[in-house]
């Protein structure tokens, strides 16, 4: 099955790039464009896409804001926000509200189709110049893992999420269906209070459960 996404920018001239390199993948679908975070959050409730490529800065409503709205209605629709902006309080306003990844436009075509099928397969991929940002900004949770009451099954996907595992690969480890895994890491989220995967991977790394990258 392709990867079904939504284009979200208000400029016209890149929404027409992206669509042009990424229709040219056999396992991508364009489902349609958006050109402002309202008209997504309407398209994503209509055509319910599994990835939506999602400008930040627009008019009517912004892009964290869509993706909110979008990660809360529709938490199997993954957002990845494609931004000329790299400045700490974008990245960590857009990861907050539930950004499984953060990709600058002057990303490389294969870059993105690559990221495009990851946040597909639930697989947190952050550029180190984004990840840095985050762990110095983002506060996660300050309970340890006993007091939020996570499972052993629930650590160890956790780990496997944080270790830039997809969805199949913790089942195939796990010995466990995706769909498991996909209800396991709604569990995590909802018991760390955080609204993406990435936030729930950052936590790992804070509290020792993966070593950090660095």
């Amino acid at each position: 099955m392709p990867v079904k996404v939504i284009i979200v920018d208000d400029h016209s001239v890149v929404r027409q790039g992206l669509r042009m390199f990424l229709s040219l993948e056999e396992d991508i679908e364009i489902l349609g464009e958006a050109s402002n975070g309202q008209e997504a959050v309407s398209m994503v409730k209509k055509l319910q896409p599994d990835v939506v490529i999602m400008d930040l800065l627009m008019p009517v409503m912004d892009g964290v804001t869509a993706t909110e709205i979008i990660r809360r209605e529709h938490p199997d629709t993954e957002v990845l926000a494609l931004t000329s902006v790299l400045e700490d309080a974008q990245i960590v306003n857009a990861i907050r509200a539930g950004a499984i990844g953060y990709l600058l436009k002057d990303t490389q075509a294969d870059e993105l189709c690559r990221a495009i099928r990851a946040a597909a397969a639930g697989q947190v991929q952050l550029s180190p110049k984004v990840a840095e940002r985050l762990m110095r900004e983002i506060k996660t949770p300050k309970d340890p893992l006993d007091e939020v009451q996570l499972t052993e099954r629930e650590i160890d996907v956790l780990r496997l999420l944080a270790g830039g595992k997809a969805n199949k690969e913790i089942a195939q480890e796990l010995h466990i269906s995706e769909t498991t895994v996909k209800t396991h890491v709604s569990n995590i989220l909802m018991k760390l209070g955080v609204p993406s995967r990435t936030q729930a991977a950052l936590y790992a790394v804070r509290i020792g459960l993966v070593p950090d990258a660095d």
